[in-house]
């Protein structure tokens, strides 16, 4: 091994030994950036040194620079809070709050509806700074809705400026309305602006009237308690309570789904629903009795009829432009003690629609709802109307009387009648068929019905010898359908156009025809008529039709030919002008069809509606082929194609 490389071992090796020697003492050297011929040692604990070198000024030097700046910050953070402070106590003082105005509002709590009442509004101002551009705005309801949120009346006055400390007063009359004893709010509030801003600030307070009478008081006597199908009527009274004269006054009922209007005592003003009273004089009654019946209702349900009064509207004279008053009148359906149904044809119903050709067939089954015994049961059924014939009337186990047109079943005819047990039930029935809607005198039967009313009755022993009476009715129409012709026919030598072409038909020869179709109608008026048809292919649309005027089109694509005839009026081609079309086609036959009677124009068919009826109409008309049997010149043998 060369020598250095030995010598380098050793050193190693004595290094190693001292590191881990238990002897060993470790000596640590302060060195910095600077030349120091004295050595630094490191205390082995902490301990004060006695002597105070560089390092100590150093120190002291830090400590003093901190303590500087605490101080600054401490000053400058009084003198901060001391600004705050004197913005406070010389600006701040002239901020407003809500919180210093005060909403003062005198008056009587209780008012009479429709009555002015007064109030005394005190503003108050306790703010340091005035109220600019102050505004009083003063809302409550105009009718006599019992919130703010639907139509109300507002006023505003303005008060200008309110300076600091101020109060100022103001007075107002207010009109309210509603039922008695109820409550209606009336909204103050305070807007104003302060200087310097142009927000506009708000302060609100609520003052609530009891209303303590109407000015329109409204009365209503009717039964509390109905069966369905039952006649109903509503004696409605209106009562001025004001002092002074009330304008143009409407009283207005809306009806409760199931009720049908029949008439009214006097007539309505509007519709069915609106009458106008005029101008009531205080204290002034007034009035209206209305008469309807309950259909479609069931048992157990209630029916509540909406009435309500006030002055009639400025731009609409059939609307309540504010209302004094409005009331609900509750009515339970139930179920009636005798129970009568009426069916027509096998169908219950109250309007039912026939035509002429088919028998009226009536049946009416009753039930016992007691719990008790029903004797001596009666059933009657009244007809009325134009439009039966009084001799065809069957009654099954019934006697009719013509001179009243009364049918009666009592026990005489029908035995069980005399002892009905409760839930027992049963049905009699007949039979009446429908008149001719054209007389041969060459009178037309106008609106034609037949009114069908049935009354049952019957005694119920009660305790000791009281006997109670029951009843109950039911009733229906049937409204008889317009009888509406429709005719179609084919010509050749006849018709509003001029044919040409060989009779018989030639093949590979074109001849044209005319189809006319004719329309008329008896007692009710028919809307939206509508005339169908479709060509065959080898039929050609010529586009010629008369009157030019008529709603008459054809579609090449689905060769479909349609006439929007409208309105066909009651008596058109009886008593009035029929309603007519003709248009032209072409026929080319071809070799194939030589020998045939080929179809010209294939079925057509006629829908519309009924307006007295209600029900749609519809006719069907067989095709037409070229035997023309409409046409008078028409030879025997010009129908079948030749070659």
């Amino acid at each position: 091994m060369p020598l250095d490389d030995r010598n380098k071992l050793n050193r190693l090796e004595e290094l190693k030994s001292r590191l881990f020697s238990k002897n060993y003492q470790t000596r640590i050297e302060h060195r910095d950036s600077f030349s120091h011929l004295d050595r630094k040692d490191v205390l082995d604990s902490w301990k004060t040194r006695e002597k105070v070198g560089p390092n100590a000024a150093n120190k002291f030097f830090m400590k003093t620079s901190m303590f500087k700046k605490f101080f600054i910050f401490s000053i400058a953070f009084f003198v901060l809070t001391l600004g705050y402070a004197a913005y406070i106590f010389f600006v701040g003082g002239n901020t407003v709050s809500n919180n210093n105005i005060d909403i003062s509002i005198l008056g009587n709590n209780f008012t009479a509806g429709g009555e002015e009442l007064p109030l005394i509004v005190g503003i108050t101002n306790r703010n340091n700074s005035s109220l600019d551009l102050a505004d009083l705005v003063v809302e409550y309801p105009k009718g006599s809705s019992g919130d703010l949120s639907s139509d109300i009346e507002r006023s505003r006055i303005s008060l200008g400026t309110i300076p600091a400390g101020a109060v100022r007063n103001e007075n107002l009359k207010v009109v309210l309305f509603g039922e008695q004893g109820s409550l209606r709010p009336v909204k103050i509030s305070l807007e104003y602006r302060v200087s310097g801003s142009n927000a506009i600030f708000i302060k609100e307070k609520l003052y609530e009237v009891n209303i303590s009478s109407t000015p329109i008081s409204l009365l209503v006597d009717a039964p509390l308690v109905v069966s369905p199908n039952q006649n109903i009527t509503l004696n409605v009274k209106a009562i001025l309570n004001a002092t002074k004269p009330a304008p143009k006054i409407l009283i207005k009922l809306n009806y409760p789904v199931g009720f049908q209007f029949v008439q009214s005592v006097p007539a309505p003003s509007f519709g069915n629903n609106i009458w106008n009273l005029g101008d009531l004089a205080p204290g002034a009654e007034h009035g209206i009795s209305i008469s309807g019946k309950m259909v479609d209702v069931f048992d157990g349900e209630e029916k509540t009829f909406n009435i309500s009064s006030g002055s009639q509207s400025i731009t609409d004279k059939s609307l309540i432009g504010v209302v004094f008053n409005s009331i609900g009148y509750t009515i339970a359906i139930k179920k009636p003690f005798i129970e009568a149904n009426l069916f027509i044809n096998g169908i219950s119903q109250r309007e039912y629609a026939t035509d002429t050709k088919t028998p009226i067939n009536v049946q009416i089954r009753y039930t016992n709802n007691l719990d008790t015994q029903v004797n001596d049961l009666v059933i009657q059924a009244k007809i009325s109307g134009n439009a039966f014939d009084r001799k065809t009337i069957i009654a099954q186990q019934g006697f009719y009387n013509s001179s009243k047109d009364v049918i009666t079943w009592d026990k005489n005819s029908q035995n069980q009648f005399k002892e009905v047990n409760p839930g027992d039930s049963g049905s009699v029935a007949f039979s009446v068929s429908p008149l001719s809607l054209f007389s041969a005198a060459g009178e037309i039967l106008l609106n034609p019905s037949i009114n069908i009313e049935v009354n049952i009755s019957g005694k119920q022993a009660l305790e000791g010898f009281t006997v109670g009476e029951l009843n109950n009715s039911t009733s229906a129409v049937v409204r008889i359908i317009s009888d509406v012709g429709f005719s179609a026919k084919a010509l050749y030598y006849s018709g509003p156009f001029a044919n040409t072409g060989p009779i018989p038909p030639k093949a590979e020869k074109t001849t044209t025809y005319t189809i006319i179709w004719t329309l008329s109608n008896t007692a009710n008026s028919i809307s939206k008529a509508q005339i169908n048809s479709t060509l065959p292919p080898w039929i050609v649309f010529s586009g010629f039709f008369l009157p030019a005027a008529e709603n008459l089109s054809y579609n090449p694509s689905t060769r479909e030919i349609i006439w929007n005839a409208d309105r066909i009026l009651k008596g058109a081609g009886i008593t009035g002008a029929k309603k007519e079309i003709a248009f032209q086609v072409s026929f080319t036959p071809s070799l194939s069809q030589v020998g045939t009677i080929p179809v010209i124009i294939n079925a057509a068919i006629l829908t519309g509606h009924d307006d007295f009826a209600n029900v749609d109409v519809r006719v069907n008309k067989i095709g037409l082929n070229t035997k023309l049997d409409s046409d008078i010149a028409f030879p025997v043998n010009g129908s079948v194609v030749v070659e």
